[in-house]
């Protein structure tokens, strides 16, 4: 989506002709097949754990920390793994997310008019807020070290993460819609 807003954003005249079907397809397609292989790495080396505590994973979901902590086996190169992992993982995608909200920011400076600001910059306030929130909960969970955090603290940061982030997300990006604004307005009046 920055990709998309940077495009609409500083190259409207060439908008169209970048951002055509097969530019979709490969932005799309890219992280699914990266996201889908670096969990497959993943699964495999798990799928090899001994397991010895209870069979009861402590978490909403059967996550990989609280999966290590049901395994008698040597999880640190899994830990290390996911850790080596995540660093590019991360650092590519939101890297990318900046570079681009960098030169938005630049062309929305550009602007002389202070409702042309506004109404760029708008555009681009949602998803600024929902990649906040989904990235600053990805770092929680995965990039800090788990040993010494509570098992509580790590299942609201999942919750957050697999239950709020998407729940607001539709709710973020409907708020830019002026029929809803106009209604939400009528409701308080």
């Amino acid at each position: 989506m920055s990709y998309d807003r940077y495009l609409a954003i500083c190259n409207p005249l060439r908008y169209s002709s970048i951002m055509d079907i097969k530019c979709q397809i490969y932005l799309s397609l890219g992280p699914w097949l990266v996201g889908h292989t670096v969990n497959l790495s993943g699964v495999l080396p798990i799928a090899n754990f001994d397991f010895c505590h209870d069979n009861i994973i402590d978490h909403f979901y059967c996550d990989l920390f609280p999966l290590q902590k049901l395994s008698c086996s040597d999880t640190s190169v899994i830990e290390m793994e996911g850790l080596v992992f995540s660093l590019p993982l991360f650092i590519f995608p939101s890297g990318f997310i900046i570079v681009t909200y960098v030169y938005i920011f630049r062309a929305i400076a550009k602007i002389t008019t202070k409702t042309g600001k506004q109404k760029t910059f708008s555009t681009c306030s949602s998803h600024i807020i929902v990649v906040g929130a989904f990235y600053g909960t990805l770092i929680v969970k995965y990039m800090i070290p788990s040993k010494g955090t509570s098992s509580l603290i790590n299942k609201i940061v999942s919750l957050f993460h697999t239950v709020f982030t998407p729940l607001f997300n539709p709710i973020i990006y409907s708020l830019r819609n002026q029929d809803i604004k106009m209604k939400l307005k009528k409701k308080s009046l």
